[in-house]
């Protein structure tokens, strides 16, 4: 969850929502905790590769987990590139695009030789992550004003738009879940793991987010291309903002990094089932990895960083994620009493939750969100006629 959101996430909130996305992020956390509870409680139950592709598949039926697994896929597979795009622009400005092709190899390299080779990078890169944003609040607090606010300027829906927006910072989680069959003893790692991450991303993120707006005030928070380094300049620091780029860069690689996992897992699964090509149902006799899933995975990203620019994906890859956890919601409704760990209710508010923030997304990302989906229904529906 702490990857490249944190550091851009909170600029197109504010345009939606002006001082009120501090607002939205309380909401876009109280869903993400509907959702997480719900995922935690079908993990536990369905420890297998694939997360909600899977529950949706084995609890409302095999189109639902295609959705899931389709949204997953094609929306994460536009994230990475973003994500190795944004590194890029920090870490090799000038250079971007072979920097994130080759960013997206080295980190494939890395997955490909086993989760345990995974989680120790994501270990350090994490520590680098929280290092930059805990000096970050130290810097940029002590500047704090709480001068030209505009609370409101575009009433509830904007609040609504903002949280759907921030709501992409939250979909770490869902990774999570996608390694059922690599951890040890998943029904309790993998819920004890979500439910701990949740709180301390969300107080982390509440923190950053206020400060920044603090600092920069709303109007020129919405208009930032790297609010952390704007807000530490305005803060008396500019000579340190080399410090946020290194965590910037850090944290896109972190989210690459899950990214890639994650797909890789989703798309073994979708492929062990014939929702995708079965060739990408290999898994590594060595490395226990789904191989070729991660081959062709960084094969697809490399060549969209080199041809197009994904880093305004952030709405369209809200859209997906707010899908699939809509889907999650509904599919943990279903568990008997003997698998449930938390209420109904949860669950009913969040699928509300994620169809009314995926609603009120903005327009552009709402369509796109759906022309993926409705390609992937038609796909489906000419593999299953054959």
């Amino acid at each position: 969850m702490l990857g490249a959101g944190v550091f851009a996430v909170f600029a197109p909130a504010a345009a939606a929502a002006g001082s009120g996305l501090l607002f939205a992020l309380v909401l876009a956390a109280a869903i993400a905790y509907c959702n997480a509870v719900a995922s935690a409680q079908l993990a536990a139950a369905h420890p297998t590769s694939g997360g909600t592709y899977i529950y949706g598949r084995e609890r409302l039926g095999h189109w639902w987990g295609f959705i899931a697994g389709w949204g997953f896929v094609i929306g994460k597979t536009a994230s990475c590139a973003a994500m190795a795009l944004t590194f890029a622009a920090y870490a090799a400005p000038g250079f971007e695009r072979p920097a994130a092709a080759l960013a997206v190899a080295g980190l494939a390299a890395v997955n490909y030789i086993g989760i345990t080779r995974t989680a120790a990078l994501t270990r350090v890169l994490l520590a680098v992550v929280l290092a930059v944003l805990v000096f970050f609040g130290i810097a940029a607090f002590p500047a704090a004003s709480g001068d030209g606010h505009q609370w409101l300027p575009h009433g509830p829906l904007g609040v609504l738009q903002a949280a759907g927006l921030i709501f992409f910072a939250f979909a770490g989680y869902a990774r999570i879940a996608t390694l059922g069959e690599e951890v040890r003893d998943p029904a309790r790692t993998i819920p004890r793991a979500i439910l701990l991450a949740l709180p301390v991303a969300a107080t982390i993120y509440a923190a950053v987010g206020l400060a920044v707006l603090l600092v920069l005030g709303p109007q020129q928070l919405a208009t930032s291309t790297a609010p952390l380094a704007e807000a530490l300049a305005a803060a008396g620091h500019g000579a340190l903002t080399p410090v946020v780029r290194v965590g910037a860069a850090a944290a896109s690689l972190g989210a690459l990094l899950a990214l890639i996992a994650g797909i890789a897992r989703t798309s073994l699964a979708m492929a062990r089932h014939g929702d995708l090509p079965r060739y990408l149902a290999a898994v590594h006799p060595r490395f226990r990895v789904p191989h070729r899933a991660e081959l062709v995975l960084a094969a697809i990203v490399i060549v969209l960083v080199l041809v197009t620019d994904l880093r305004g994906v952030i709405g369209f890859s809200s859209f997906g994620v707010l899908v699939y956890y809509a889907i999650a919601n509904a599919s943990a409704f279903t568990q008997p009493a003997g698998e449930r760990r938390w209420p109904r209710w949860l669950n009913i508010a969040g699928f509300a939750g994620c169809l009314v923030l995926a609603c009120t997304l903005p327009t552009t990302s709402v369509l796109a969100g759906l022309a993926v989906f409705a390609v992937g229904l038609v796909i489906r529906v000419l593999r299953t006629q054959r």
